[in-house]
């Protein structure tokens, strides 16, 4: 889809508009408990984007307090069933996918014709970026039509948090096409896990009037805005979640990023750009240490992420 002139015009109006301020008032909106205001909220993104109501845990738009609670509304138990192989990958959020591949020369692709560095995604921190260097990578836009809960990939234990403070600019198709570097310069939270396919990275890339991203084990994240900050988990802050557990969500629409180190995982061919996928499902698979090449994964002893 090429961008149209109001994609062109909106890109343009978010270089010059107070991004943060933006997101700063769509904050206090979202969390407002008016029932007259909050509840014409609700209905219109449910009549819009023609929201499946049903399959939430709570399918009464109305009875949510605030529009932010049925925005990261959580669903039945049965509504995303988690890929039960040992060695699949299950998806980690609904949406769509935007990119899948591996990092070559130390580069991602954004959109067709458009690429960026990863260690530019990962705040500058070069041995982390040494670390997945000729890794997979995955991308995945939501929508305001799915659910905003981000799930584990695979089984893992929580080795680091980095917050990498940016832009807010939108993360839509068309805008991945309009901005350079788009996903390198917006907001982020790098979540950095040890599994059995060796260390991921869970990326959730902020966006214009995305209140705030949350973890299951720190709640809203935030920092300076003059550089990353870093938090570690070790010792006696061990933190270790199953595939398919929640680890964190966005306050309304963004982007996630999963990525993994060489040689340790495939994709599925079925989950390619373009394709619409759900939680849970099997999106790819751990190799096989017997069928991994011989060549060791750069920087395979540090941990996911410091």
């Amino acid at each position: 889809m090429q961008p149209g002139l109001k994609d062109k015009l909106l890109t343009t109006a978010l270089k010059i508009l107070p991004q943060h301020l933006l997101a700063a008032g769509m904050y206090r909106i979202t969390r407002s408990t008016w029932e007259p205001f909050k509840n014409m909220l609700i209905r219109e993104v449910v009549s819009r984007y023609a929201v499946d109501m049903f399959e939430a845990e709570n399918p009464r738009p109305s009875s949510y307090p605030s529009f932010n609670a049925f925005f990261t509304r959580a669903l039945k138990a049965d509504a995303r069933p988690i890929a039960h192989q040992p060695d699949a990958i299950a998806c980690p959020c609904d949406g769509k996918v935007s990119q899948v591949g591996h990092i070559k020369q130390g580069k991602l692709i954004q959109a067709k014709g458009h690429d960026f560095r990863l260690l530019e995604l990962l705040g500058g921190d070069e041995e982390l970026s040494n670390t997945f260097a000729g890794g997979a990578y995955s991308t995945i836009y939501l929508s305001p039509r799915d659910y905003h809960r981000v799930h584990m990939p695979l089984s893992g234990q929580l080795r680091g948090m980095i917050f990498v403070p940016g832009d807010l600019f939108s993360v839509s198709e068309a805008t991945a096409q309009l901005v350079p570097n788009l996903f390198a310069r917006n907001e982020r939270l790098i979540c950095g896990f040890d599994t059995a396919a060796g260390p991921m990275l869970v990326i959730l890339v902020g966006a214009i009037f995305v209140g705030s991203m949350e973890t299951v084990w720190a709640g809203e994240v935030t920092g300076p805005k003059d550089g990353p900050s870093t938090w570690l988990y070790e010792k006696d802050h061990k933190i270790f979640l199953k595939k398919g557990e929640e680890m964190g969500r966005f306050n309304m629409g963004s982007t996630v990023i999963t990525l993994f180190t060489r040689n340790r995982i495939r994709w599925d061919k079925a989950f390619a750009p373009g394709v619409r996928v759900r939680m849970g499902q099997r999106i790819g698979s751990i190799r096989l240490a017997s069928k991994r090449k011989s060549k060791p994964d750069p920087g395979s002893s540090r941990p996911a992420a410091t």
